[in-house]
C-alpha cells in the first residue's frame, strides 16, 4: 500500500474520535437517537477544523447496517465506502467546478432515484459558496421539499456568499478553531504511534503554527519528519517555519513589564536577523498578553505552552500594573498589526509599537494621583491642617446693631437712610456696601470681562499650591506644564 500522509491515516472515523467540536457531535449524536433528523445540513467552519469529515461520519451513521445510529461500526464495509468515496448513495460534489445551473439541473434529475444500498440517498456538496446565483436558484425547491430518502450536506468556509433562502432551510453548524492544546496533544498521539520523538514544546510550536486547523498540524509534522527523520525538536519547528519560540514570547513580554526598551528592541533585531516573521511574533506577544489578562482573573487559566517558572515570572511583573494599563497596551498592538499587514517595513512599525507600549506603561495618569491621594489623604496631617479654611475674625462674628434713626421732619428719606430704614439688623459694612455707588464711565466697561479671566487664573494656581497636589507633584517627580 502507498504511504498515506497523516492528514488522511489518522482522519477521524466516528463520532468519539472528531476533536474539537464537542457542540455539533452532541447534537447530531441527539438528532440521530432522537430520530430528529433534518433533509439539509450545513457545516460552516475555517480550513482544517473537520467539515468534511463530520459530513462522511454523519453519513456513516445515517447509511449504516440498522441505521441511523450513532454507535455504528467503521469497519464494516458500508462505512469503509463512505469513508473512501467509492459508495453509490454518497455523492460527494466539488461546488467549485460544479457550480453552473445545468449540474444542479442533472442532480435534480438523479434525486428521484431510490438508494442503492443504505436507507438515504445523500448529497455532499463542498465549497457550496461557489455555486452561481442561478445555481442556487435552480435549487432551491428541491432544497425546501427533498424527497423522504434524500439528505443535502454542505460545507463552506464563506458563509456569507450563501443566498439566505438556501441558509434558512438548512441546519446550521458553525465548526470552530480547535484549541492549541488539543492539536499539540493529537500530534503527540500521532508520533507515539509512529514511534517518532516529539518535543512537548516542539508540538506546541506546530499547533500554535496551525492556527486552529488540524489538517494544517498534521501536514506541518509530515514535513518535519522528512526534514529532521524521527527525532523533532522545537529548533527545528522553527527553523522550518518560521515560527517565534515560547522563550522569545516571554522574554520580549519580560523585557516589556519590565520597561526595558533596549531589550526589547534587542529581542526584535535577532528574530528580525533569523529571518522570523514578525507580525507572527507580534501575534504570539499579544496572546501572552491576553494570557496575563485571563490569569488575574483566573489563577488556573493555560499558560499558552510557556515554561511555568518563566510564567511565574510573567505573572508577577504583570500584577505591578491595573487592569487598564495591560489593555491600553494590547490596543497599542493591535493598531500596530493593522499597520504591519501593509507596511514593507514591518520591523519599524513593530519596533515604534514596542516603544509607545513601554511609554504608556510608564505614564502617570489622573486616576493615579487621584488613587494615591484618597490613600494618602489620612496621613498627611499638616497638609490637612493648613488647607483648612482660617476662621473669621471675632470682629465679624456678631453683627453691629444700628438703631433706626427717627424720620426726618419733611417726611423724606434721602437714599442711605432709607436703605439702614429697611434693613435695621445688618452690619454697618454690610448696610455701606449697599450703599449706591457712581456709575462707570464707558472706558472701563472692558473691567469685568479681565476680571473674570484672571479669576480662573488665580483658582488654578492657588489648586497647584494646595499641599496635597504639592505632595503628589513630589512622589511623582513631575512637573507641571504650562
Amino acid at each position: 500500500m502507498s504511504y498515506q500522509v497523516f492528514a488522511r491515516k489518522y482522519r477521524p472515523r466516528t463520532f468519539r474520535d472528531i476533536l474539537g467540536q464537542d457542540h455539533v457531535v452532541r447534537t447530531l449524536e441527539n438528532a440521530i437517537s432522537q430520530n430528529r433528523l433534518a433533509h439539509a445540513y450545513l457545516f460552516v467552519g475555517p480550513r482544517g477544523t473537520g467539515k468534511t469529515t463530520t459530513a462522511r461520519i454523519l453519513a456513516k451513521a445515517l447509511n449504516c447496517t440498522g441505521g441511523p445510529k450513532a454507535d455504528f461500526d467503521p469497519d464494516e464495509d458500508i462505512c469503509q465506502e463512505i469513508a473512501e468515496g467509492r459508495s453509490l448513495d454518497v455523492l460527494e460534489i466539488d461546488g467549485a467546478s460544479n457550480n453552473g445551473v445545468e449540474e444542479v439541473r442533472q442532480l435534480r434529475e438523479t434525486v428521484r432515484f431510490a438508494p442503492a444500498r443504505g436507507q438515504f440517498k445523500i448529497y455532499y456538496i463542498d465549497e457550496v459558496h461557489m455555486l452561481s446565483n442561478a445555481a442556487f436558484n435552480a435549487l432551491l425547491k428541491t432544497l425546501e421539499e427533498p424527497p423522504e430518502h434524500v439528505k443535502f450536506i454542505f460545507a463552506t468556509t464563506e458563509p456569507h456568499k450563501i443566498l439566505a433562502t438556501i441558509i434558512s432551510r438548512c441546519q446550521r453548524f458553525d465548526l470552530r478553531p480547535i484549541p492549541a492544546d488539543i492539536i499539540a496533544g493529537h500530534l503527540l498521539h500521532i508520533a507515539s504511534e509512529e514511534g517518532i520523538a516529539l518535543e512537548e514544546t516542539a508540538a506546541w510550536a506546530i499547533a500554535k503554527g496551525a492556527d486552529g486547523g488540524m489538517r494544517d498540524a498534521q501536514s506541518m509534522l509530515d514535513q518535519l519528519v522528512a526534514f529532521c527523520g524521527d527525532t523533532i525538536h522545537e529548533a527545528n519547528v522553527l527553523d522550518v517555519f518560521g515560527f517565534t519560540s515560547r522563550e522569545t514570547v516571554a522574554a520580549l513580554s519580560l523585557a516589556l513589564l519590565s520597561r526595558k526598551s533596549a531589550e526589547a528592541l534587542a529581542i526584535v533585531q535577532r528574530e528580525a536577523d533569523a529571518g522570523r516573521e514578525l507580525s507572527q511574533l507580534l501575534g504570539e506577544l499579544i496572546g501572552g498578553l491576553r494570557a496575563l489578562l485571563v490569569a488575574g482573573l483566573d489563577s488556573d487559566a493555560s499558560a499558552e505552552g510557556i515554561p511555568a517558572e518563566t510564567w511565574t515570572q510573567m505573572v508577577e511583573a504583570a500584577s505591578a500594573f491595573p487592569t487598564e494599563r495591560l489593555l491600553s497596551v494590547i490596543d497599542i498592538f493591535a493598531e500596530t498589526e493593522g499597520r504591519m499587514r501593509w507596511a514593507t517595513n514591518k520591523r519599524l512599525h513593530l519596533e515604534i509599537g514596542l516603544i509607545k507600549a513601554i511609554q504608556s506603561l510608564g505614564e502617570v495618569r489622573i486616576s493615579d494621583v487621584i488613587k494615591v491621594l484618597a490613600a494618602g489623604a489620612d496621613h498627611l496631617p499638616e497638609a490637612a491642617a493648613t488647607a483648612a479654611p482660617e476662621p473669621a475674625p471675632a470682629a465679624l462674628e456678631k453683627p453691629v446693631e444700628t438703631p433706626t434713626p427717627a424720620p426726618r421732619e419733611s417726611g423724606g428719606l434721602d437714599g442711605l437712610d432709607a436703605m439702614i430704614a429697611t434693613a435695621p439688623d445688618e452690619p454697618v459694612e454690610s448696610v455701606e456696601r449697599q450703599a449706591p455707588k457712581p456709575e462707570p464711565k464707558a472706558e472701563s466697561a472692558p473691567e469685568p470681562e479681565k476680571k473674570q479671566e484672571e479669576a480662573p487664573k488665580a483658582a488654578e494656581e492657588d489648586f497647584y499650591q494646595d499641599p496635597l497636589i504639592q505632595k503628589a507633584l513630589d512622589m511623582f517627580e513631575a512637573k507641571i506644564r504650562n
